[in-house]
């Protein structure tokens, strides 16, 4: 909503008062909308409205699922044996859409999950190498893969994926309280997230990401204080802080159901509200600045999720999935594809079956899903 005023010629006042008069924003939060929409603005004038489009690649596995997670994934252990058909039915669909969009411009290719580091190293060295053999770079901005988890995470992997160019990686710990860690379901230490990071720094990474999660279970001002006095001393390049959601389809969120204590959300809230303001203020000694914002439903005190990055580091793909200015083409199990028609004036939305099994056997039909609604994009 500031992106199309700001767009419109409003001034800064005008925007605030419409956000305030009609959302009952506060100036404070107006004004961080209106700082990251003119670092958005900035961004996306860069792009080609008209020809360019961006992939998004899912990979749908993981370690372990966290607590608090309810996007598709699965656990690697059960899928490791059949992980091959799972990539000959990605470079399927990858291949019908390098032929369809030959005459676009590819503006930036994101590697998510799930967590794209379950592949094997020989597995991500194939899905890399036909991304370059059959797509063309002339026109890519940002390369990125959300590598995640430290557990998934090794040297050989790192290697495979400097080697092909990736310009920016993720190395997510959402908190570095290992007691935390073990609560939600995170199969790694804190000590791994130190050593895969200055890892990934001592082979040439130089766009790292890190993200934090603010209200989990049992963490309070002093654990986040912690947090990002060790995420300092890591100083990675953008650092993105999340409220925590409470997904109806997560663990976290059945095991607080089912619970007899009472939670005392208000100062579940004002505590909530200390941790996003830390977080900030962490930022900013880090010269971070904030680059997006968005939220979602059933987030914990009514916050926000804030991404925050060097001036020259901020993630191109974050902002097209928020503003919804140019078409993301989504391949994977769960893949959800958004056609985006007169600048996100219309949306069109085509989705990939969820379930691992059933994306193999019909990848066909994920196919001609895509065929018959990018007809009326090309």
């Amino acid at each position: 909503m500031i992106m199309e005023r700001l767009e419109e010629g409003s001034s800064e006042e005008e925007i605030i008062r419409y956000m305030h008069g009609t959302y009952v924003v506060s100036e404070k939060k107006a004004m961080l909308g209106i700082e990251i929409a003119k670092r958005e603005k900035a961004q996306l004038d860069k792009l080609d409205y008209e020809n360019g489009y961006s992939l998004y690649i899912g990979i749908p596995f993981c370690p372990t699922t966290c607590s608090y997670c309810s996007f598709t994934s699965y656990p690697v252990a059960k899928w490791q044996d059949r992980m091959d058909e799972y990539v000959d039915a990605l470079l399927k669909e990858l291949a019908f859409i390098a032929e369809v969009s030959k005459e676009k411009h590819l503006n930036a290719i994101y590697m998510g999950g799930g967590t794209p580091t379950t592949l094997s190293a020989q597995q991500m060295d194939r899905v890399l190498s036909f991304l370059e053999e059959h797509f063309s770079f002339e026109h890519l901005k940002e390369y990125t893969i959300e590598a995640g988890r430290p557990d998934s995470i090794t040297e050989d992997k790192l290697r495979v994926i400097r080697k092909h160019g990736v310009g920016r990686i993720s190395i997510n710990p959402q908190t570095m309280q290992q007691k935390t860690l073990d609560v939600i379901g995170r199969r790694h230490t804190v000590e791994d997230v130190v050593r895969i990071f200055h890892l990934a720094r001592e082979l040439g990474f130089d766009n790292i990401n890190m993200d934090l999660i603010a209200g989990l279970p049992g963490e309070h001002p002093e654990e986040m204080e912690d947090t990002l006095r060790q995420i300092k001393e890591l100083a990675p390049d953008s650092l993105t802080v999340h409220a925590l959601a409470m997904k109806h389809g997560s663990r976290l969120t059945r095991e607080r159901a089912a619970s007899t204590e009472k939670q005392n959300y208000k100062q579940m809230a004002r505590e909530l509200e200390e941790m996003i303001d830390m977080a900030r203020k962490a930022a900013d000694e880090m010269e971070l600045y904030p680059y997006y914002l968005y939220r979602q439903k059933n987030i914990a005190g009514n916050f926000e999720n804030v991404g925050y990055a060097k001036v020259d580091k901020a993630g191109i793909y974050n902002i097209l999935i928020m503003e919804e200015k140019q078409p993301i083409i989504a391949l994977g199990a769960g893949g959800s594809s958004k056609l985006v028609f007169d600048h996100g004036q219309r949306i069109e939305r085509v989705e990939n079956v969820k379930d691992v099994s059933n994306y193999i056997s019909r990848i066909d039909e994920m196919i001609e899903r895509k065929r018959t609604a990018i007809a009326t994009w090309l």
